[in-house]
């Protein structure tokens, strides 16, 4: 019997048992983490913080992580599974978006704490190049291995 696969969405708003955990920092993360509590967020609280990134306006992931850190009393979030949550966001939104709906979650909007685009996103940096020139913004080229940024991106950056 072929097992069937999940949707981007289902995996979107599947819950597991440690989603919303509070952790302690584990000892392989503590040189670049330090030590405390750490929280496992729930994708649908990543989508969330995604979604009130507005238009013409940006985010990087450790101001996601350090929002979820933020809003769960915590020292750090997991960036591990923030990470993965975030590619879930961008592959569901567009699973969404090829479904007809036409609010989806802004991922484009979503990039490295030094400005770069993510080649991981459907598309890759070329999609999320494309969608951010529409919303105004400047993409520097690649150079080597680095992939595309964008230009004085601070300037764009929301608070969240």
């Amino acid at each position: 019997m072929a097992k069937t696969r999940k949707s981007w969405r289902e995996k979107l708003e599947k819950e597991l048992p440690d989603h919303g955990k509070v952790v302690d920092v584990p000892p392989k993360m503590q040189k670049r983490f330090g030590t405390g509590k750490m929280i496992i967020p729930k994708p649908l609280d990543v989508d969330a913080l995604i979604r009130k990134v507005e238009k013409g306006k940006l985010v990087t992931v450790p101001q996601i992580r350090e929002k979820l850190a933020k809003d769960a009393h915590v020292d750090s979030a997991c960036p591990l599974t923030t990470g993965i949550f975030i590619r879930i966001a961008a592959e569901a939104a567009v699973e969404d978006s090829r479904g007809g709906k036409e609010d989806i979650t802004p991922f484009w909007r979503v990039i490295k704490a030094d400005g770069s685009l993510n080649e991981k996103f459907p598309g890759g940096t070329e999609a999320q190049a494309a969608r951010l020139r529409e919303e105004g913004h400047g993409i520097q080229p690649g150079a080597g291995k680095k992939p595309p940024r964008v230009k004085e991106f601070e300037r764009s950056l929301q608070k969240l």
